[in-house]
């Protein structure tokens, strides 16, 4: 039964244009062509990358976290429970109202009490500064070596600046060891983030950065099986130019040097726009769709490409709004709000809301309103203004 699915996954009629069979595909001494069993290679790559990962951030991107000025923020450690353990460890980290007044009954403790416990828990759980300061170190690193291995390998390949060689003897066109090499880089890289996700920072966009990661491993898998070799290297060339960018952006904001990392995220921004919106759509999406009917009529294989290149295209779409609104928004305030890609976890929004309430139990919340007169307090502690009244009409400044 496993060679017959086999057997009929891998007909040609799919992934090859018509007239095409593996017969033509096979390889002499001379020529090689893609074999799906060489994409094998990339698991054990990839967990060679993931012990590399580790040992790169242990032995440099702590210690520089460090030299660079970069602080952890000291969390108050929780009194142990083993019933709020429990409910924190099997149930859920945020209980409603109802199971925080069970809990204290259970525990005998003040709702408040237990309700700080869980936040203080769940602060306790949050990746720390040196840990996001060392994976924007790792990948950084990493774009930099794959991007310029890229330009490496592509800067004399014809394909690079005239799209249509993307398809001249295709699929007939034999695999280059720097390019078997090249994809093999990105593959296990691509892996190995999969790998090392359930360990990761997680982030806003935590769901978008699966279907990112699925997509990119099918799109590689699939472009190197039907030896849509030369398309492929454009795409990562293109998404690694901006990437180079985004990482150390973080860094700069981690390490608190706010205008160079304001200027750097304006730098990745027209980098990514014009990479993702103008030269993608131009390079791979136009060229798949209409460059490769010059050659072949559409089969399975080409609908099943450019399917995956849109998914891709449309998450491009998703980041750039995100993007163009912190920008719309920096350009009106003048400084740079959270970053709203990726780089804010779930829980900031859990914590900020829990101290909201707090203060709002406290009777302490504050209030603007946009006036003549100044601010005004809810409590009404404090007048109006900055300045005393005094009977006479006139104003002392304090």
């Amino acid at each position: 039964m496993a060679r017959s699915l086999y057997e009929w996954l891998w007909q040609h009629e799919f992934w090859l244009p018509p007239g095409i069979t593996w017969e033509d595909m096979q390889e002499s001494e001379d020529t090689h062509y893609p074999q799906p069993r060489d994409l094998l290679l990339s698991i054990p790559f990839a967990l060679i990358l993931v012990v590399i990962r580790c040992a790169f951030e242990r032995a440099i991107a702590l210690p520089l976290s460090t030299k660079l000025g970069v602080r952890d923020k000291q969390r108050p450690k929780v009194q142990p429970n083993p019933v709020l353990e429990t409910f924190y460890s099997t149930r859920h980290k945020n209980p409603e109202e109802g199971e925080l007044l069970s809990l204290a009954k259970q525990c005998d403790l003040p709702v408040r009490k237990v309700e700080k416990w869980f936040r203080h828990r769940r602060n306790m759980d949050r990746p720390s500064l040196s840990k996001k300061f060392s994976e924007a170190c790792w990948r950084f690193t990493f774009y930099i070596i794959s991007f310029f291995t890229g330009l490496t390998v592509l800067y004399n390949k014809p394909w690079l600046w005239d799209h249509r060689e993307c398809w001249t003897g295709y699929p007939q066109q034999p695999l280059q060891p720097s390019l078997f090499w090249y994809y093999m880089l990105e593959l296990s890289f691509y892996w190995s983030l999969v790998f090392t996700l359930p360990f990761d920072v997680k982030r806003k966009d935590f769901k978008e950065q699966i279907v990112h990661h699925a997509a990119t491993i099918f799109l590689i898998s699939f472009s190197y099986c039907a030896n849509y070799i030369r398309i492929g290297t454009l795409v990562m060339v293109i998404h690694d130019a901006s990437d180079c960018f985004l990482e150390p952006t973080k860094i700069f904001n981690y390490m608190k040097w706010k205008k160079t990392c304001d200027s750097l995220f304006m730098i990745f921004s027209a980098v990514f726009l014009i990479s993702r919106l103008v030269i993608y759509p131009y390079t791979v999406l136009y060229n798949t769709y209409y460059y490769s009917m010059e050659i072949f009529q559409p089969f399975f294989g080409y609908y099943f490409v450019n399917v995956l290149l849109i998914i891709l295209q449309l998450l491009h779409v998703f980041w750039s709004c995100l993007i163009i609104h912190m920008v719309y928004k920096f350009i009106l305030q003048g400084t740079m709000e959270k970053d709203m890609r990726s780089d804010t976890e779930e829980s900031d929004k859990d914590e900020e809301r829990n101290k909201i309430k707090e203060k709002e139990k406290n009777g302490t919340t504050y209030f603007s309103n946009v006036t003549s007169n100044g601010y005004i307090q809810r409590n009404g502690s404090e007048p109006l203004d900055n300045r005393a009244h005094l009977a006479n009409g006139h104003a002392k400044e304090r």
